[in-house]
């Protein structure tokens, strides 16, 4: 950073880091024993601004490249769009294999990224869940809906990769709730997992993802 910069307050972009995604199976150790999330084995990627022809080739690639890394003869992988026009590609695995996940997120990344859509990534997600009945999931936040969470276990968590900023935040939405998180519950995995991933200093930009794929 130049003199100038300094001067004016401004910063250089941070270089995106796509290995800091090799961390999450290490974290996700860290987290299990620090607050009972265990991975779903669910994950996806958030990107914008790709339409057209452009976006059918995109998803051909995608799923091209992920059915030649992993041999799943041609297990589809799953595009959909938010009520903001981002698109989501979701990716599955078994729930224990956190690894093949977290490389799947990785290829999908490096594939927009060497193709030219770097610009237009915007975060990965990894999503994690506390089995129903655990003490994560009865919690100390009984009376905001804790343990009706939908799908298989109950509390849902995630944690965010921001592609431009390289770093990780948690997301933890309650359930039963009109887009409401527990702030708390994020700041405890902030804490757990500060020597595992380069957690996201600003709290500005840990933005909430409702209903992301994934979660």
């Amino acid at each position: 950073m130049g003199l100038l910069d300094a001067i004016l307050g401004r910063t250089k972009p941070v270089r995106p880091d796509l290995d800091q995604l090799f961390a999450v199976p290490s974290a996700a150790l860290t987290l299990q024993a620090a607050t009972g999330f265990v991975p779903t084995g669910r994950g996806s990627v958030c990107f914008a601004g790709v339409e057209g022809g452009g976006f059918a080739r995109l998803q051909e690639d995608v799923r091209e490249l992920l059915d030649a890394d992993t041999g799943r003869g041609g297990v589809p992988v799953r595009f959909s769009r938010d009520a903001y026009g981002y698109t989501w590609l979701l990716a599955e695995h078994p729930a224990d294999d956190a690894a093949t996940l977290v490389n799947d997120l990785h290829a999908v990344n490096t594939l927009l990224q060497d193709g030219g859509f770097g610009p237009h990534l915007l975060c990965s997600l990894i999503g994690f869940r506390a089995p129903e009945g655990s003490p994560t999931d009865a919690g100390s936040s009984a009376d905001s809906g804790w343990g009706s969470g939908s799908g298989s276990g109950g509390r849902a968590l995630a944690l965010v990769y921001l592609y431009k900023r390289g770093t990780f935040y948690p997301f933890a939405p309650l359930p039963g709730t009109a887009e409401k998180r527990d702030n708390q519950l994020e700041l405890q995995v902030r804490s757990a997992l500060g020597d595992d991933l380069r957690v996201e200093k600003d709290l500005s930009r840990w933005f909430p993802v409702w209903g992301a794929p994934g979660l």
